[in-house]
């Protein structure tokens, strides 16, 4: 039975993360397949966290491990991997020499041009099912919870 429809459940009815949550989970089960059937068989779901929007380019691998809030250490394990791999490399800071910068290499650009063409495709789908007025709603709805949660999350002076 799918868990939208199990109304005896003992937990109730799905909050708001769990609604979030589960078709963010379909997007990323779909663009493991996707990326792994266009040639990108060595990328995870954990490495999906250090390539998406809007991507770690020219950022300091402290401030991505902010960003995705991860520790350095899981981040520097992750950014390890995906160096190896080709997908990026960390540069000296040419402002400062005592840091790092992150710069996708050809193939880290040519995944998160993947990246974006898989959402599309399963943005098409979801406009196809529910509509082009309902799915623009859903979008104009989730950006004004992103710019609320976004400047509650801003340090206040």
């Amino acid at each position: 039975m799918p868990l939208l429809k199990d109304t005896a459940s003992r937990h109730g009815p799905p909050l708001i993360g769990a609604l979030l949550r589960m078709p963010w989970e379909t997007l990323v089960e779909r663009m493991l397949t996707d990326l792994h059937e266009r040639g990108f068989t060595d990328l995870g779901a954990p490495h999906l966290t250090v390539l998406q929007w809007p991507g770690p380019d020219d950022l300091r691998p402290s401030e991505l491990a902010t960003r995705t809030r991860m520790s350095k250490q899981a981040l520097n394990y992750l950014l390890g991997q995906l160096e190896r791999n080709g997908y990026l490399q960390r540069r000296d800071d040419p402002h400062d020499q005592r840091f790092k910068r992150i710069a996708l290499t050809r193939r880290g650009q040519r995944a998160a041009r993947a990246m974006r063409d898989i959402v599309r495709e399963v943005e098409t789908e979801w406009q196809q099912h529910l509509g082009p007025h309902r799915f623009a709603e859903l979008r104009a709805l989730l950006t004004d919870l992103n710019h609320h949660v976004a400047h509650r999350q801003t340090p206040k002076p």
